[in-house]
């Protein structure tokens, strides 16, 4: 797959088959990513991979923690709500998903599903957890530019091998659980994870795609000859 395809086509998966990834393609996808640039060539990423048994202990304990109402434990400071424009843009893929999932308004119950299928990363077969060293942990820290950049690396480079993925923030909100079933050590950071599997194309949140702004409503070209 051409680059430009991959970048232009790759969209958020957020239903899966039960289809097995093997670690040979996993290698493959990892080995791609790894090429991503970093800050001084610092290189700050660990992309944990899991499947299985240690998946499934994830899983669960992060839905258990969340429906006895745990607060969430991240391990990087968050942001916090969003407002304005980016509050806009959140509620406007919301609407997109519910609409084609069948998801009104007012069904709390159903609502409260797809939440938790966030907390169970979708049940996808696999999870990568991205961390990074603990000693470049700080306010601002470069590092977390870099694991944008690998998770981008990522996600792009299992698109191009036919896999599916979404960035998961949801996934690692109760990090205690996630650092003792995939044995991260203490001097690793939790950033985020990835979702990652064949994906369903049965599944209607699948067809989903975000709209996009248009180039002059991201950039400003400076110096350059307009007439």
């Amino acid at each position: 797959m051409e680059l430009e395809q991959a970048m232009r086509e790759r969209r958020s998966i957020r239903g899966f088959t039960d289809k097995p990834v093997t670690r040979e393609v996993l290698e493959e996808v990892i080995e791609m990513a790894n090429c991503a640039p970093s800050s001084m060539n610092t290189q700050p990423w660990h992309l944990h991979v899991l499947t299985g048994a240690p998946l499934e202990a994830v899983r669960n304990g992060n839905s258990a923690r969340m429906l006895a109402g745990v607060p969430p434990e991240r391990e990087i400071e968050d942001h916090g709500a969003y407002d304005g424009v980016h509050r806009e843009r959140q509620i406007e893929i919301a609407k997109q998903l519910f609409a084609v999932m069948g998801i009104e308004r007012h069904d709390k119950e159903m609502r409260q599903d797809w939440v938790m299928r966030g907390f169970r990363q979708f049940d996808a077969p696999v999870s990568i957890v991205v961390t990074f060293d603990r000693s470049l942990m700080g306010n601002g820290t470069i590092a977390h530019f870099d694991l944008g950049a690998v998770t981008y690396g990522l996600v792009l480079a299992a698109w191009s091998k036919g896999l599916g993925t979404v960035i998961n923030g949801q996934g690692i909100m109760q990090s205690p659980v996630v650092r003792e079933h995939a044995g991260i050590p203490d001097d690793e950071v939790i950033l985020t994870c990835v979702a990652l599997g064949w994906p369903d194309e049965e599944f209607a949140a699948n067809s989903v795609r975000s709209h996009r702004r248009a180039v002059p409503n991201v950039a400003r070209f400076v110096g350059f000859d307009e007439s």
